[in-house]
C-alpha cells in the first residue's frame, strides 16, 4: 500500500493540520492500495501563504532559468513513468498499455512542451507609443479530476510554472497519488521552496477553501459542470481570474461518403477510451438513416473487442470505471435509456460475468436514440455510446449543435473538403477530422457549458498571463 502521510507545502515534506486520512481504492479490486493526509482549512492556508511569499521571486526568475527547470520536471517524470502508469492504472483502471503511453505519456510530452514554446513566446511588444508587457497572474490553484489525473495536472502546473506562476495543487481524492510522484519529483530536482505546493482533502469542501482564499490570484479547475459553475459562483465574491475545462458531450458525424468501417471502428474505440471516462469522448454518434444497420453492425463488432478485464493485463482494452459511485452513475443511465425507448444493440446496465469484484461496466451502445433522450443529452462518463440517425448535412449539424456543450467532435467524410466545412459548422472546441491524431501544442477547451478558456500550447500558457500596457 501508498501511504503518504504528509502534505508538500514551501518546499517540504510536511505534517497536515488535518488528522484524518483518506483512502485510496483499486478500482480492479476494490481494495485499499493507498492512502493520503484530509487536509484543513489551515493546511490550505499554509500551502497559499508559502506559494504567495514565494510568488515575486519566481516571476523574477528569467524566463531562460524557468525553462531549464521544466526540463528537468519533465525529465524526472519521465525517469519514474512505470511507476506512474502502474500507480494510475490502479487507482482509475485505466488498461495499463494506454497508462503508459497516455496517462504517463502524455504529461512528459505536455511538459517538454514548455520550455521550447516559453523561450520563443513574446512577453513583450511594441504598439505604438505603448510597450505591452505580459505578466504572471500570481497565485494559481489548481484543481484537478481523477480521469486523467497527471496529465490535468502538468496541463495546468507546466504553464503556470512557465508563466511565472506559483502553484497550489488540489488533486481529486479518488486518483491522488501520482500527483504524490510528481511533488517527489519537485523536491528531487530542487525548485524553489513555495513555487509548487501539493495538499489534499475531501471532496468540494476543501477545494471550495482554496477558491476563496484571498490569496489565490486564479483558479484552474477541470470537472464536472456543476463543479465549474460552482467555482465560477466562489471565484466572483472576489473576481478572481478563473480557467475552466468543463463537461461534453462529443458528436462524431459520419458522412455518406465516409470509408464507414474505418470511421465506426475509429470513433467506438474513442468513446471507450479509459472505460468511456474522457471528457472529450464522441459520445454521440451520427449517422445517415438510411446506412444505420450496417453502422450498428460494424459498431457491434469494434465493441466486442472491448471486453472488460484486469487493467494490469497488456490484453486488455476496457478496464473497471475509478469508483462505485461512478459506476452506479453509469448504470443508471443505462437503465434510462432503456426506459425512454432507446434499443440496446449490446451491453446492458449488468456487471460483466466472471467479475466479482472491481467497478465494471459493459460496454454499451445505444440505438434509435433521439435527440431529447437523456442518454444524448448528459455526461455518462462511462463506456457507452449513442447513435443517432440524420437525414442530410444540416440535419447533422443541427443535431450536432442541439447540446449545452461543446468541448470535442469528429467528423468523417471520402472529401476531406467536406469534412472541414462541417467541422466550420460545429459549436465545440476541437474537431478531429478522419481521425487527426491529438496535438499537444494545439489548444483543448470548450464552447458554452464546457468550459472557458483553453489549455495547452501557446493558448495555455496566455491564460496565466495579464496584460499590462506602458506609454510612452
Amino acid at each position: 500500500m501508498r501511504a503518504r502521510e504528509q502534505l508538500y507545502i514551501d518546499g517540504r515534506w510536511v505534517a497536515p493540520s488535518g488528522r484524518g486520512s483518506i483512502d485510496v481504492i483499486d478500482a480492479s479490486t476494490e481494495e485499499i492500495v493507498g492512502r493520503i493526509p484530509s487536509g484543513n482549512e489551515e493546511d490550505v492556508d499554509r500551502a497559499v501563504q508559502a506559494a504567495a511569499r514565494a510568488f515575486e521571486g519566481w516571476a523574477a526568475t528569467p524566463v531562460a532559468e524557468r525553462a531549464r527547470w521544466l526540463e528537468r520536471l519533465k525529465e524526472g517524470l519521465a525517469a519514474r513513468a512505470e511507476e506512474i502508469a502502474t500507480t494510475i492504472s490502479a487507482e482509475v483502471g485505466t488498461p495499463i498499455t494506454v497508462a503508459k503511453t497516455v496517462q504517463a505519456g502524455l504529461p512528459v510530452s505536455v511538459t517538454g512542451s514548455y520550455p521550447a514554446l516559453v523561450r520563443e513566446f513574446p512577453f513583450e511588444e511594441r504598439i505604438g507609443n505603448s510597450l505591452i508587457v505580459r505578466e504572471p497572474v500570481g497565485v494559481v490553484a489548481a484543481i484537478t479530476p481523477w480521469n486523467y489525473p497527471l496529465h490535468q495536472a502538468m496541463g495546468k502546473v507546466a504553464p503556470a510554472l512557465a508563466a511565472g506562476c506559483t502553484v497550489v495543487l488540489k488533486p481529486s481524492e479518488v486518483a491522488p497519488l501520482s500527483a504524490f510522484i510528481l511533488a517527489d519529483v519537485v523536491h528531487e530536482v530542487g525548485l524553489p521552496p513555495g513555487v509548487f505546493n501539493l495538499v489534499t482533502g475531501l471532496g468540494p469542501p476543501f477545494g471550495e477553501m482554496l477558491v476563496r482564499h484571498p490569496r489565490v490570484d486564479m483558479i484552474s479547475l477541470t470537472g464536472s459542470t456543476a463543479a465549474g459553475r460552482r467555482v465560477a459562483e466562489l471565484a466572483a465574491a472576489s473576481v478572481k481570474r478563473v480557467a475552466l475545462e468543463l463537461g461534453g458531450k462529443s458528436a462524431v458525424v459520419i458522412l455518406d461518403d465516409a470509408d464507414f468501417d474505418k470511421a465506426v471502428g475509429v470513433s467506438v474505440s474513442n468513446a471507450f477510451l479509459n472505460a468511456g471516462q474522457t471528457c472529450s469522448a464522441w459520445t454521440r454518434m451520427l449517422v445517415p438513416r438510411k446506412r444505420q444497420e450496417q453502422v450498428l453492425e460494424i459498431a457491434k463488432r469494434s465493441a466486442a473487442k472491448f471486453k472488460p478485464g484486469d487493467p494490469r493485463s497488456p490484453e486488455t482494452r476496457l478496464g473497471p470505471l475509478a469508483s462505485a459511485q461512478q459506476r452506479e452513475r453509469v448504470r443508471k443511465y443505462i437503465r434510462a435509456g432503456i426506459e425512454q425507448g432507446a434499443q440496446l444493440v449490446t451491453g446492458g446496465p449488468d456487471a460483466p460475468p466472471g467479475l466479482p469484484k472491481g467497478y465494471y461496466v459493459q460496454p454499451t451502445i445505444f440505438a434509435g436514440v433521439k435527440p431529447e433522450m437523456t442518454i444524448a443529452r448528459e455526461e455518462i462518463f462511462g463506456p457507452v455510446l449513442s447513435v443517432l440517425p440524420y437525414e442530410d448535412d444540416d440535419d447533422a449539424v443541427r443535431i450536432a449543435n442541439d447540446s449545452m456543450y461543446g468541448l470535442a467532435g469528429g467528423v468523417w467524410s471520402g472529401d476531406p473538403s467536406r469534412a472541414e466545412r462541417i467541422a466550420r459548422r460545429l459549436r465545440t472546441g476541437q474537431v478531429d477530422i478522419n481521425g487527426g491524431r491529438f496535438n499537444p501544442l494545439a489548444p483543448f477547451g470548450g464552447f458554452k457549458q464546457s468550459g472557458r478558456g483553453r489549455e495547452l500550447g501557446k493558448f495555455g500558457l496566455e491564460e496565466f498571463l495579464e496584460v499590462k500596457s506602458l506609454q510612452f
